[in-house]
């Protein structure tokens, strides 16, 4: 017996749920419905592809083997429906993306006015959170995040790579005076995030043999957004680093000067957009992820 592609559609939509009522809500099923295609599809199959408890859904190793290769089909079939349709008609309707502040001020906020030229049916709500956001639960078509990247349920577009750089302003170094060596610098007023941590370890090599190890910084003050930490830096306060996508117009400008260079490992901070598949979406999605990539320059 062969299995049908709604019976695909609800697996896939099981496991990027989280939960087969979450699914059925998703679906427009019942939970009983969706919870007899699954066992239906695991007859067919002659194998379990989710182990069920009472508080979570947990692939098996042959669940994760066939979830991609169910995706692979679901967005083949997508593609080939939505290439028909942007043939007949112009993408329309609510398009949410979310992105931390600094990269929403930098790199979309900037463009959407072209964006709205070329797709005026398309209602944009633009949402700015510093920290990670469930798609589902904020309703978010799309994310865009900063580093690297740890859902492997959702779909991603790579839009490039940030490099970091430490930075003080020109007014700053006239007063403190430019570090030369990472151990001078501790001894200066150092700016970092209130979390996670690992963005207070900056790509500095210590030590005579310039070992290629980060160097954890003691910050004065600390902010959640990365467009704070930017905001110090050109008042004068104090020495951040700070990725280009922000910052790069103040260092042509020469409102920010580039500090420690010759000790700098080349650490780049990849961009990508995330994002559930969906048909009713995909139109959308796609043109606004075609519009992002060819005007941000990572």
């Amino acid at each position: 017996m062969k299995t049908s592609t709604d019976e695909l559609l609800v697996f896939v939509t099981v496991i990027d749920s989280g939960s087969i009522t979450a699914a059925a809500e998703k679906l427009g099923q019942t939970v009983s419905g969706v919870s007899r295609a699954l066992t239906r599809l695991e007859r067919k199959l002659d194998t379990a592809l989710v182990r069920r408890t009472t508080r979570r859904l947990q692939l098996t190793e042959e669940g994760e083997a066939f979830l991609q290769r169910a995706r692979a089909i679901l967005d083949a079939m997508e593609e080939a429906e939505e290439s028909v349709a942007r043939g007949r008609e112009r993408p329309s309707g609510r398009l949410r993306v979310d992105a931390a502040s600094p990269f929403m001020l930098h790199c979309v906020a900037p463009h959407m006015t072209a964006f709205s030229a070329l797709y005026p049916e398309i209602r944009l709500e633009l949402t700015s959170n510093e920290r990670i956001v469930d798609l589902l639960e904020q309703k978010v078509d799309i994310a865009i995040r900063i580093g690297a990247l740890q859902d492997s349920t959702l779909h991603a577009r790579a839009l490039g790579s940030s490099k970091l750089r430490v930075l003080a302003s020109p007014a700053y170094l006239a007063e403190y005076g430019e570090p030369k060596t990472v151990d001078a610098l501790r001894a200066h007023r150092l700016i970092g995030f209130t979390a996670p941590e690992h963005l207070n370890r900056w790509p500095l090599r210590e030590g005579r043999k310039g070992n290629a190890a980060t160097l954890k910084i003691e910050p004065a003050i600390t902010a959640s957004s990365g467009e704070t930490l930017r905001q110090l830096t050109l008042s004068g306060w104090g020495i951040a680093c700070l990725a280009d996508f922000m910052t790069a117009a103040d260092v042509r400008d020469e409102r920010l000067v580039p500090i420690l260079s010759n000790v700098l490992i080349d650490e780049r901070q990849p961009v990508s957009a995330v994002y559930y598949q969906s048909a009713s979406l995909a139109g959308r999605v796609q043109c606004f992820l075609d519009f992002i990539a060819a005007r941000v320059k990572l």
